[in-house]
């Protein structure tokens, strides 16, 4: 419930269309917040996305280039007078190889899944005004724990933006702001997994159950509150992190698959 006088607080989240970031979106707009929808290609999800919503709005960007990126932001923190959380969910997700990293592939994973995230954290902790604190939440992986020799370049990525998480924090953040990392496990079908294979993949935790996307809607408003100490991550992946994969879960329910 809003205060008198008090304006609806705003959140961005990146690549908000579809997918987790979607079930983010809805989470807060559920919560009463003000939801700017990011999307890349997405646009038609994204309008819809918006459309169904008590309060929200779209803007379209290629996170390929961080100076696009940190303009975005320095527009949005221009007009939105209660900007109050960035959520950097967006990323891509392309296969390499441990032996033989693939430059391209890595360039973009560079961008997108760290870079980017850092120069818009950047930009949003110098320029967004807020009532209370401003919230930085930088959606990593439990790969960051629990890494393994799949998607090698996509792994380094989410290794690289969590390596920031405390650096913002004690630099860049103000005494009321938070910076923190949501860390997921496998909760989407990811490439050419099928049904069967997804739902193996999705348990290989130590609670042996799928843990859903609206389990990282519900962190990501949590963090949003601020009462966890700037800096930390959350993991939400039913323990996954804790455990030591030599290979990605879905390589690994595809082995079960052939040997069953």
């Amino acid at each position: 419930m809003l205060q008198e006088g008090m304006v609806k607080p705003a959140v961005l989240v990146t690549g908000g269309a579809t997918r987790i970031g979607a079930e983010i979106v809805r989470h807060f707009a559920a919560a009463g917040w003000h939801c700017v929808i990011h999307y890349f290609g997405s646009d038609d999800e994204a309008e819809a996305l918006a459309q169904s919503l008590p309060s929200a709005e779209t803007i379209q960007c290629d996170l390929n280039d961080g100076g696009k990126a940190k303009a975005m932001v320095e527009e949005l923190a221009s007009r939105l007078d209660n900007w109050r959380v960035l959520i950097n969910s967006a990323s891509v997700f392309s296969p390499d190889d441990v032996t033989a990293l693939d430059p391209a592939t890595n360039r973009q994973a560079m961008q997108v899944n760290a870079v980017t995230p850092t120069i818009m954290a950047q930009a949003f902790l110098a320029k967004a005004k807020a009532q209370g604190g401003r919230c930085v939440i930088q959606i990593t992986d439990q790969k960051i724990e629990n890494p393994n020799p799949d998607f090698f370049s996509y792994t380094m990525s989410k290794h690289a933006l969590a390596a920031t998480i405390p650096m913002l924090a004690m630099g860049a953040a103000g005494p009321e702001d938070r910076v923190y990392g949501l860390a997921p496990g496998a909760i989407l079908a990811s490439h050419d997994q099928s049904e069967e294979e997804t739902e193996i993949s999705h348990r290989l935790n130590l609670l042996g159950r799928k843990t859903g996307a609206e389990e990282v809607a519900q962190a990501a408003l949590f963090l949003a509150s601020g009462k966890l100490r700037s800096g930390e991550t959350l993991f939400i992946d039913s323990g996954q992190h804790l455990l030591d994969q030599d290979r990605d879960v879905i390589y690994l329910a595809r082995e079960m698959q052939d040997a069953s």
